[in-house]
């Protein structure tokens, strides 16, 4: 477990614990990762020949070394991350000749209204859960085809997971022609656990499992090392990146606000206020990962 220096004014400690595998089928590990505070995230590059490594790696150091972060935390804001990964996908852009690309999901713990928020942030499939005070869900909501399908009623979730569109993405940064990201804003409360993976977690080990081992082990760490030990029993098609992040001596529970793009499905927003929430997807995919 890493223990995080307290953040700020607010009486909050951050524990976080992180893995990655390449998995039992790829010969790379195209994933990359950030567990900095107050940013943490996960990256899930495509492009084949190394290419999927390169985006992965270019999106994450640009959140990395960013000093709009370090200047302006905790009053860092959406804004400003969208500015970031809009650097993000131009470089990698230069840098693969649009011939690669990567998704990103994570969450900045920002203040808003003098108290401290999640900012939570998603392009692509890779996935950002919470779980709360006993509710578990997933926070982010997938750019691909077939959750498109879902949200319009046409098929359901269980028709998703085994779906022969499932892996084409419809957002992505440094590919396509839509790169924006979606974006939340919940207050922190407490014994708050996040969990940041990337599809090779999710696309093998089932929710009510990822569950049971967020809620049954404690140390983050050891939770992050379950999870990935656990894609790799069944099966580990493709490389698996996890990061968990608990929040500690959260005093009270802010009103829930959150702040989305969608205006359907299971992640209704009460504002759209954020950049990138005009509710809009261009329904064009991005790229087709490798199947599996």
């Amino acid at each position: 477990m890493n223990e995080l220096n307290q953040v700020k004014d607010w009486d909050i400690k951050l524990n976080v614990g992180y893995a990655s595998d390449r998995g039992l089928k790829r010969e790379l590990n195209e994933d990359s990762l950030i567990a900095a505070e107050p940013i943490f995230a996960v990256a899930d590059g495509m492009g084949g020949h190394e290419a999927g490594e390169v985006a992965s790696g270019i999106c994450v150091r640009t959140l990395g070394e960013s000093s709009i972060i370090g200047q302006h935390a905790p009053q860092f804001s959406a804004a400003d991350l969208e500015e970031l990964l809009r650097t993000a996908d131009e470089q990698i852009r230069a840098e693969t000749g649009g011939r690669a690309g990567t998704t990103l999901s994570g969450v900045v713990l920002v203040e808003e209204s003098g108290m401290p928020y999640w900012l939570f942030f998603n392009v692509g499939d890779s996935r950002t859960y919470r779980l709360s005070q006993g509710r578990f869900g997933q926070i982010s909501v997938d750019h691909s085809e077939v959750q498109e399908l879902v949200d319009r009623g046409h098929i359901t979730a269980a028709q998703a997971a085994g779906h022969p569109r499932r892996h084409v993405i419809t957002r992505a940064l440094g590919t396509g022609d839509d790169s924006e990201a979606d974006y939340w804003l919940m207050p922190v409360e407490a014994g708050d656990r996040i969990l940041i993976c990337s599809d090779g977690l999710s696309t093998e080990v089932p929710e009510e499992r990822i569950y049971a081992l967020l809620g049954s082990v404690t140390d983050p760490q050891q939770a992050a090392d379950a999870l990935v030990q656990e894609t790799l029993r069944c099966g580990a098609r493709d490389n698996v990146t996890v990061v968990v992040v608990d929040a500690h001596g959260v005093d009270g529970d802010a009103d829930l606000h959150t702040t989305a793009p969608r205006s359907n499905g299971a992640h209704d927003a009460e504002d759209s206020t954020l950049p990138g929430s005009d509710g809009n997807s261009t329904g064009t995919a991005v790229t087709e990962k490798e199947p599996r």
